[in-house]
């Protein structure tokens, strides 16, 4: 495994929701980013499928590993928009995200998430967002 992606599970398993949701990357690098999250009988909402928090939640996390690369940098999410196209029902989410375009303080980025079911995938939502150069600052 490369150092960036290991990095990048690092980071992944800092983070107490994505370990509560059993996230995982698969794959970091300045051009993709890919992020896997699993689908349980706890990720849905009562109509039998996936919550729009657990979709946008692996949109939200693979667009800051994407702007993150894009601007080797640390990042924080700034806004996202997402359409949900059809709805998720399925073994896992897969979310990919690629910067836009990265300049010196934020980076427009593009993500689609894929629900795999059977070993198909469909596009079952796409987003949009910004994230911007995370500064340091005493917490406070």
């Amino acid at each position: 495994m490369d150092e960036m992606l290991e990095r990048g599970r690092e980071i992944l398993a800092a983070q107490p929701f994505s370990r509560l949701l059993g996230a995982d990357l698969v794959r970091w690098s300045k051009d993709l980013t890919e992020l896997r999250v699993p689908l349980s009988e706890h990720t849905g909402q009562h109509l039998g499928i996936t919550h729009g928090g657990v979709i946008c939640y692996a949109a939200d996390n693979a667009l800051t590993f994407a702007g993150a690369a894009a601007m080797e940098s640390g990042v924080v999410t700034a806004e996202i928009k997402v359409n949900y196209l059809r709805p998720a029902v399925g073994g896992e989410l897969l979310a990919r995200a690629s910067a836009i375009h990265a300049g010196r303080t934020q980076a427009v980025v593009r993500c689609d998430v894929y629900v795999r079911a059977g070993g198909a995938e469909t596009l079952c939502a796409t987003a949009l967002g910004t994230v911007r150069k995370r500064e340091d600052r005493p917490a406070g």
